[in-house]
């Protein structure tokens, strides 16, 4: 058989990302090269259903490119509060489906295919140990920074579950007490209320309000107020943009030292769009982690971005999960 013709007979798997306002899909193979994707909205369909339906429409002409069914090994579903255990969506605060959905074995029946789930930021730590920085490490954390914070941990090579699927919500660990509200959870304080894009615009708004510094995002709309536009007043020079970073990296060093102290990881891997704010938020990322160590920890922990395209990222962890099912 020559080359051209065992390729068309190898694997493939289809990776499906859920998030809060859109979700992504591809056909991967097994090294990590995206063949097919597109992506469509989840906030459109207020029941899952009609959700599914789209996803199928969409991914069936993909499926038929691909070279059919038959070539497609299975389906990986990242998505917010995914259960491994149970195949099932369960009480996901920034998604429009309430209470627990048997996601997996609705796809399942869909599609006609092997169907895996997990949290996103599982999925996002199997792709990184696959595909990415973390190829080769045996303990890392992965925290994804994005409109929430997500995060997957892996020790001694494996993803931890936990008891019942959920472990790895370091997103919803109190880190200020009696801090901000979070209106998904109804809990205060969490890391996901600080350190994701939605907490950078809340404090954005915040510092706005108590201090009378002047800065280029009085300029901008209440409404308009993201933590893309105060990361570009930042690289402006604008002072008040960068406290907002700072403060910011400060609540997340704190964060993620805690985190090391836990699980004693090579390296944290960040991943999402508040990475790109570089050193305006690592720096005071690094030096926070540091300053709350304790010696035994100082000094050896890696903090690395993604390596991967972030465009593909959610699709290829995803996949990913295929590869992973037995």
């Amino acid at each position: 058989m020559n080359t051209s013709s065992k390729k068309a007979f190898e694997p493939l798997a289809i990776g499906i990302d859920i998030g809060g306002t859109g979700t992504k899909f591809g056909i991967v193979d097994r090294i990590g090269n995206v063949l097919f994707s597109g992506e469509m909205s989840t906030k459109n369909h207020l029941t899952v259903e009609p959700f599914i339906e789209e996803l199928y429409q969409s991914l069936s002409p993909f499926i038929e490119q691909a070279g059919g069914v038959g070539r497609i090994k299975g389906i990986g579903v990242g998505a917010p509060n995914g259960n491994y255990y149970k195949n099932t969506i369960e009480h996901a605060a920034n998604l429009p489906w309430k209470g627990i959905i048997p996601f997996g074995q609705m796809v399942e029946a869909k599609f006609q295919l092997p169907t895996v789930l997990t949290n996103d930021a599982n999925a996002a730590a199997i792709g990184e140990m696959m595909y990415g920085a973390a190829q080769g490490m045996k303990d890392f954390i992965m925290i994804t920074l994005g409109t929430g914070v997500g995060s997957g941990i892996v020790a001694n090579g494996k993803l931890i579950y936990g008891h019942d699927g959920f472990a790895g919500e370091l997103g919803h660990t109190i880190t200020i007490p009696d801090g901000r509200f979070h209106p998904g959870t109804g809990k205060k304080g969490s890391l996901e209320s600080y350190a994701s894009a939605t907490g950078v615009r809340l404090t954005a708004l915040e510092f706005l309000e108590k201090s009378d510094k002047p800065s280029l995002l009085r300029n901008i709309p209440a409404d308009h107020i993201d933590s893309k536009q105060v990361h570009i007043a930042a690289k402006e020079g604008d002072e008040l943009a960068q406290e907002i970073f700072e403060y910011t990296g400060k609540i997340l060093g704190m964060a993620l030292a805690n985190f090391v102290m836990f699980s004693n990881p090579e390296a944290i891997i960040l991943f999402g769009g508040l990475t790109k704010a570089g050193d305006f938020i690592l720096k005071p990322t690094r030096e926070n982690m540091e300053a709350n160590l304790i010696q035994v920890f100082e000094n050896k922990v890696k903090i690395l971005i993604s390596h991967l395209k972030e465009s593909d990222a959610a699709i290829l962890g995803a996949s990913a999960l295929v590869w992973e099912m037995n």
